[in-house]
């Protein structure tokens, strides 16, 4: 092994110019799914097909490469996402060769759950540490309606129960709130999985993309969800589990488990953000809300210590901080598209 991956496990990796380490990669394995969700993939905007071809999608050996690369500066925590992630063939034979990297600690995936059921045994014995599932209502028809008319709830709570046989303890359920079109799921949801180890978290429903006709009218703040919730059950506040987390934690009083808010409109968390998002042809974001990319695959194909150095020269040049510029100005940015890189 080369000596930019022999001290990767020891290294504190690189800063970017607000001080911030790169410590998180979210990782999109396709742009492919199954789901035309309405807030990320509409199809009105978007259609049926793939945006990428197979050919341009980075093939398994060249993500270890890149993954090693970002391990050595820094990663600890790597996110794979889509598209949805489990339309990409072999993926637990790829995450058991993510799996064998030093220095790499953690290894998530974010599903929209209607496949997990099938491959949620080959996921835990290829090595996945955690899951988290995007789960926007119980209700069979607003559920429907939020995955464009092609997502059965029922799926999705199968492939939930179906991880946890698999050995998935506590899985994480993220739920975006859309005012006037899911809000009245925030107490069902909250009832239907306190008494868990799962973790519900309410995200804000943010401009990410620009196909998704966002409409700051229809973001419901943290605070407002919180005040819901605690109204029926009541709510104290949690200490943050890692440095740079994205959910504000609550737990109930009476010790019926854990909910998270995510409030990147009301309250952003530029200040402390750790991530990286590359896109499944090899394109580096630095910020979820970057016009534009890097491509890094020629670099990958140079081997791992040059994935390495070119990635810590863009990280160390980094400054983006869009959520909390959006509370200082109106001005419409084009941002890049939330299938493309996993949100």
């Amino acid at each position: 092994m080369n000596a930019v991956l022999d001290t990767a496990s020891h290294s504190a990796g690189v800063l970017d110019t607000r001080g911030r380490p790169l410590r998180d990669l979210r990782l999109s394995v396709t742009d492919a799914c199954n789901f035309r969700c309405p807030y990320c993939m509409p199809a009105d905007q978007v259609g049926d097909m793939p945006i990428l071809d197979s050919a341009s999608r980075l093939s398994f050996d060249e993500i270890d490469t890149l993954v090693r690369g970002f391990v050595a500066n820094g990663v600890r925590k790597l996110r794979i996402t889509g598209g949805e992630p489990l339309l990409r063939r072999g993926l637990p034979g790829l995450i058991e060769r993510l799996a064998r990297i030093d220095g790499l600690d953690d290894i998530a995936l974010t599903t929209n759950g209607s496949l997990l059921a099938r491959h949620a045994g080959a996921l835990r014995d290829a090595g996945l540490h955690r899951i988290t599932v995007s789960l926007d209502a119980l209700d069979p028809t607003i559920f429907s309606a939020l995955s464009g008319g092609r997502g059965d709830v029922v799926d999705v709570l199968d492939g939930i129960d179906a991880a946890v046989a698999a050995g998935f303890e506590s899985i994480k359920l993220n739920c975006v709130v859309q005012r006037g079109i899911n809000e009245s799921e925030v107490l069902p949801l909250a009832a239907r999985f306190r008494h868990t180890p799962h973790v519900l978290r309410f995200i804000e429903y943010m401009d990410v993309g620009t196909c998704n006709g966002w409409d700051p009218t229809r973001v419901v703040a943290s605070h407002e969800l919180h005040a819901r919730i605690d109204s029926t059950w009541p709510l104290r506040a949690l200490q943050p589990c890692a440095d740079g987390e994205v959910a504000v934690r609550h737990g109930y009083v009476d010790g019926a488990g854990e909910v998270g808010f995510v409030s990147s409109v009301s309250a952003p968390f530029c200040s402390d953000c750790n991530r990286a998002r590359v896109a499944a042809d090899g394109t580096l974001y630095t910020c979820l809300f970057a016009g534009q990319g890097t491509p890094l695959r020629a670099a990958v194909g140079d081997g791992a210590d040059a994935a390495a150095a070119h990635i810590g020269s863009i990280w160390r040049a980094r400054d983006d901080r869009y959520s909390e510029l959006r509370l200082q100005t109106d001005a419409p940015r084009r941002h890049v598209e939330m299938f493309l890189v996993g949100g």
